[in-house]
């Protein structure tokens, strides 16, 4: 039997322990996040460096914060070391300043510098989503040293190089395949190709996203106006920026605060979700008002507040499928603001065609339950309009925010509701008004 060490874990125990590390990088960090932390910074510590980074590349950006708070100054600095850049400036965007300085000092000048230049960029721009750790070659290179230059960096998934001049401007790129077949005495400049597309450092996401709809690339290069190459994109960031959004978009829809997490302290959800509970309510207090209006008329004939909660219903729903496609849409670029009048009208043809479908049968059933055909005549003629006006708005409005350069997830939802209602009852209590004589 092994001999223990001091902590209880055999020699056979920790050998298992580092392949597991070593060999299953994912596995191993789905591990770590089920335990508690501080099984977490006990685990860490007994792994040799070389084999953690692939796993801190893996673990949730919560744990890797809290993993580099609790680590000894020493394996702290270990794992900044090893870390990629743009996820050690990912994981130290989150703390305080001061806590990131001290970090920042203990991973050393050359580490820290380069972390300083990723964070100055903001969250959404390509120069945050860069790796900065760029192998360049120059184009009096021979392919033989690219080689034995390439063997020596060891970074898997590579597809090609990027070449530079003596200016060190980018020239262009050369793939692998071309590498491999080359004589080895062939300048690497002969075999370059020019490079489909870059983009600038500050540069949006969405900016990106259309570039790499246009030019399927694994690695998208970031060069800023000299045309010196900062650093690509790799088409991991572009997928991890992406879930990002959709996620930060979910949470807006319904008014919480992108910066609010799962883990997030009770106040800080309050403080983030409070003025958006209470523009709700203000909004609630109209849509009543509305009912409030055609008061006389509801305490006539009670069936209509029976009735109500099913027009704001289906205006709600119908409202909602439409927002839901048109911020599809938008997200992913696949309509334009300039293409308003036909997403709206699209909308407004949808909304017609289901209101008459649905009103044909709220009207059978409205007719059953109350024998009246007047008032079957009248939630059909308000199903239908509410219908119609709820669709316009579910494409109208985050198109219109967009317009005005706001995000339209932030409070789509509430003015959409807001609108349905509104147009729910109104329509319902007003043709009812109208046409009370058939009731």
């Amino acid at each position: 039997m092994a001999g223990n060490t001091a902590n209880g874990i055999s020699g056979i125990e920790r050998q298992l322990e580092h392949e597991f590390f070593s060999r299953h990088p994912a596995a191993a960090a789905d591990a770590l996040e089920l335990l508690d932390t501080a099984d977490q910074v006990a685990i860490l510590e007994r792994q040799p460096v070389a084999r953690t980074p692939a796993v801190w590349e893996r673990v949730s950006p919560d744990t890797g914060r809290r993993l580099l708070q609790q680590l000894p100054p020493g394996a702290a600095v270990e794992a900044m070391q090893g870390l990629d850049p743009c996820r050690l400036a990912r994981l130290l965007a989150a703390f305080d300043e001061d806590e990131r300085d001290d970090l920042l000092a203990l991973a050393g000048e050359r580490a820290a510098k380069e972390v300083r230049s990723l964070l100055q960029y903001p969250p959404d721009r390509a120069g945050a989503m860069m790796d900065a750790r760029v192998q360049l070659f120059r184009q009096s290179l021979s392919v033989a040293d690219v080689v034995a230059r390439l063997r020596q960096d060891h970074r898997p998934g590579r597809t090609g190089c990027f070449v530079v001049d003596s200016d060190n401007r980018l020239s262009g790129w050369v793939d692998m395949q071309e590498i491999a077949l080359a004589d080895p005495g062939m300048q690497i400049g002969s075999l370059v190709q020019p490079v489909a597309a870059t983009v600038g450092p500050m540069a949006t996401s969405e900016e990106v996203g259309e570039f790499l709809e246009k030019h399927p690339l694994a690695d998208l290069a970031v060069a800023d106006s000299d045309g010196q190459l900062l650093g690509v994109i790799r088409h991991a960031s572009i997928v991890e920026a992406e879930l990002e959004q959709a996620s930060l978009g979910i949470q807006t829809m319904v008014g919480v605060s992108r910066d609010e997490r799962a883990t997030s302290t009770a106040a800080f959800a309050v403080r983030k979700r409070l003025p958006w509970l209470e523009i709700n309510l203000v909004t609630a207090f109209l849509a009543a008002a509305v009912v409030g209006l055609f008061e006389n008329t509801i305490a006539q004939y009670t069936a209509l507040a029976v009735l109500l909660p099913v027009v704001a219903g289906q205006s709600g729903n119908t409202g909602a499928q439409a927002l839901a496609v048109t911020m599809r849409g938008l997200a992913l670029r696949e309509i334009r603001t300039s293409q308003w009048f036909q997403v709206v009208f699209k909308e407004a043809n949808v909304g017609l065609l289901n209101g008459i479908a649905v009103a044909l049968t709220t009207a059978i059933g409205v007719y059953v339950w109350s024998g009246s055909d007047g008032l079957a005549y009248i939630i059909a003629a308000s199903m239908v309009v509410s219908m119609v006006i709820a669709g316009v708005a579910g494409a109208a409005i985050p198109i219109l925010l967009t317009m005005l350069r706001q995000d339209p997830a932030q409070s789509s939802s509430i003015v959409l509701t807001t609108i349905t209602d509104v147009a729910g009852f109104f329509s319902f209590l007003g043709i009812a008004t109208l046409l009370a004589g058939l009731i």
